[in-house]
């Protein structure tokens, strides 16, 4: 049942973010969503995509721009870095495409942002499925965000997670069920005109998709098989 509670959603225009922001819309209020474009090689994909979702739910939308982290920060998922590495997403390689405490800043002017425009809640969708090689995705960090964000908030905003205990492959059954238009979203940490299909976020997507036995509407330049989750 819809809830009073007025939330904003993190909302990358990837599939997590896009079927956590129908499942705000269904639970909440939704009085805005959030996108940051930070200087990654798929944010120019990704964010037309989170623009659109929100037009059609009729969500204000708003993308903040944070130029300082392409310039001053370090990774291989920055227009700067190196070559985005192939691969399982759990593989060691991927550590290279770790933007420095990006959830952290992010996180932190959203709650910002959601108090400033009375909103009582910050939704994330982060989901059980998140990796280690990620320290900003873990559950005792998004804990203690959590927890800073309510005592350092006149609001006391919560820091709302729908999908902590679900599995990536349970999110996109859940989106089926929401309505999600997966076409409509983007993940491919290249950045191409299409999803490259051999990157980490590209494998973890086709792994969802099949694991959850629905269709995959993506067009990928690779249909290759998927390689095996590392042990």
């Amino acid at each position: 049942m819809k809830g009073g509670e007025k939330v904003v959603v993190l909302l990358s225009g990837g599939m997590d973010s896009v079927t956590a922001l129908y499942e705000a819309e269904a639970r909440y209020e939704v009085v805005a969503a959030v996108s940051f474009h930070y200087g990654s090689k798929h944010n120019d994909r990704e964010i037309p995509f989170a623009a659109g979702q929100t037009r059609k739910l009729g969500v204000p939308h708003r993308v903040i721009h944070l130029d300082f982290v392409g310039e001053l920060f370090e990774s291989d998922l920055l227009k700067k870095g190196g070559e985005i590495p192939k691969g399982h997403y759990e593989e060691q390689s991927m550590k290279k495409t770790v933007v420095p405490f990006r959830n952290g800043i992010m996180i932190s002017i959203a709650a910002g942002f959601a108090e400033s425009i009375g909103a009582e809640g910050l939704v994330i969708a982060a989901h059980a499925g998140d990796h280690a090689v990620y320290p900003d995705c873990r559950e005792a960090f998004m804990k203690a965000m959590g927890d800073a964000i309510r005592l350092g908030t006149y609001a006391g905003i919560r820091l709302i997670r729908p999908f902590i205990v679900m599995t990536k492959a349970e999110i996109a059954a859940r989106g089926k069920e929401l309505g999600v238009d997966y076409s409509q979203t983007w993940s491919c940490y290249v950045g191409g005109k299409n999803h490259c299909g051999e990157c980490g976020t590209c494998v973890e997507r086709r792994e969802a998709f099949m694991v959850a036995g629905i269709p995959d509407p993506t067009e990928y330049l690779s249909t290759g098989p998927l390689p095996a989750r590392p042990d």
